[in-house]
């Protein structure tokens, strides 16, 4: 793996400048998100048009992901990032001008949404593929951690200053918010270089430029062809089916089985919320064990557990279910954040967008069809035995992958893959269609 700019004693000046900047943009989407929500909750009443809304963020997540990520790989990232940050702005404008006018109705929201999560779609993997080639390996998951950390602090602040937002402001100004943040995420993008990795000798990029089918069938043999990296991606995909559903289905628990009302359910919220930030910021501190893969599974076998504890936890015992929500998300930020390290670390640069976002999309899809396996299992069988099932699924599939020699060396498999290809010889940039730095 060629390390350019972030073998320089200052790698963290440049990278964080640059991750500040998006860390305050992620921040502001947060707050407009719920401001959103809100509004369709308050103006339609109507649960078909939140999950409505919710497809619109979920579906580009599926079907763009992957082709978003083909590009990413051939493109300038740093580009990426501008144009795709540059667009949502602009149709953030038009709806706050919609909302000045009076004009703004139900699908006006939809769109926006849709195109907020294709614009996600191609910066979510610029981002962390350019995180890649700036900042050392040895601090990728300590970058990982504060990654999670401002993911739970999101989570915590965002409704509470949304809601307060939403008391003082009209929604025109709330979304001017989000496009000054978006303008303080790119400005620094203009000044900052992003390394470009060089593309791999293939047969197709001897002939010319492949096609984009080509580089995405090109990332799939690459995925399918590493059985550690594709055992990974199971283990993520069938452990997302269980335990996504079961955060969704959470308000069932506390009023069904806690008999509890939005005041429990805000406690058990704010827990796995306080959960993130603390997993982000133990894992940013602390960096992870050397071998990310154990820290990633042995946190993974720990949640596990305490969905089950979630799962045979008695009706009155609804602290034990806070506390234990609160150790699920500490070690969800450790899981995510170990992961993603550990992608960054063993997958070539110029392959990156392509295998982070053929991940997203495996892991994705898990969101709806979990939910429309959970939704009937629960109105049969009660909310707990899905917390109790998620769990044990959970669990099984952490200790299966300390079994699986494929999966605890994949970081030595890459390694010796590294030493392997340092004179291979590569077939250009991957900067193709758009302008040079």
């Amino acid at each position: 793996m060629e390390h350019t700019e972030q073998d320089q004693p200052q790698w963290h000046i440049p990278f964080f400048t640059i991750w500040t900047g998006q860390a305050l943009s992620w921040l502001g989407s947060a707050l407009v998100q719920f401001a959103l929500v809100w509004w369709l909750t308050q103006t339609t009443g109507s649960a078909t048009v939140l999950a409505l809304a919710s497809m619109m963020a979920v579906l580009p997540r599926i079907f763009v992901s992957p082709f978003a990520g083909a590009l990413v790989d051939r493109w300038n990232r740093r580009i990426v990032m501008i144009v795709a940050d540059g667009l949502i702005a602009l149709a953030l404008v038009v709806l706050a001008g919609l909302y000045a006018l009076d004009a703004a109705q139900v699908w006006h929201i939809y769109v926006l949404m849709f195109l907020r999560a294709v614009g996600g779609a191609f910066h979510w993997p610029a981002m962390q593929a350019s995180t890649t080639l700036l900042v050392p390996e040895e601090h990728l998951s300590r970058v990982a951690g504060m990654n999670q950390t401002l993911e739970g602090v999101a989570n915590i602040a965002s409704p509470a200053a949304a809601a307060l937002l939403l008391q003082m402001l009209p929604m025109q100004s709330i979304l001017a918010i989000d496009v000054v943040t978006a303008m303080l995420a790119i400005a620094p993008l203009f000044f900052i270089s992003i390394p470009h990795p060089k593309r791999r000798a293939t047969p197709e990029a001897t002939a010319g430029q492949p096609s984009v089918l080509a580089d995405l069938r090109e990332g799939l043999r690459f995925v399918w062809g590493w059985p550690g990296l594709t055992m990974m991606l199971v283990i993520a995909t069938l452990s997302n089916l269980m335990a996504n559903p079961a955060f969704a289905i959470a308000p069932l628990l506390v009023t069904e089985h806690f008999g509890g009302g939005a005041l429990e359910l805000s406690w058990l919220q704010s827990a796995f919320g306080i959960g993130l930030v603390a997993g982000g910021s133990t894992l940013s501190v602390w960096g992870g064990f050397r071998r990310r893969v154990v820290t990633s599974y042995l946190a993974q076998v720990l949640s596990g557990v305490g969905f089950v504890v979630i799962g045979l936890a008695p009706a009155n015992a609804f602290p034990l279910a806070v506390g234990t929500t609160f150790l699920v998300g500490f070690l969800n930020s450790i899981i995510n954040g170990s992961s993603m390290a550990l992608l960054q670390a063993i997958v070539p640069p110029e392959m990156q967008g392509r295998v982070f976002t053929l991940m997203m999309s495996a892991t994705g899809v898990t969101t709806p069809l979990g939910l429309a396996i959970a939704g009937p299992v629960g109105d049969a069988l009660g909310v707990q035995p899905w917390f109790l099932m998620a769990g044990i699924v959970t669990t099984a599939m952490g200790v299966g992958a300390f079994f699986v020699p494929a999966i605890m060396h994949l970081e030595d498999s890459h390694k010796a893959q590294a030493v392997v290809e340092e004179d291979a010889p590569v077939a250009g940039s991957v900067n193709v269609n758009v302008a040079k730095e």
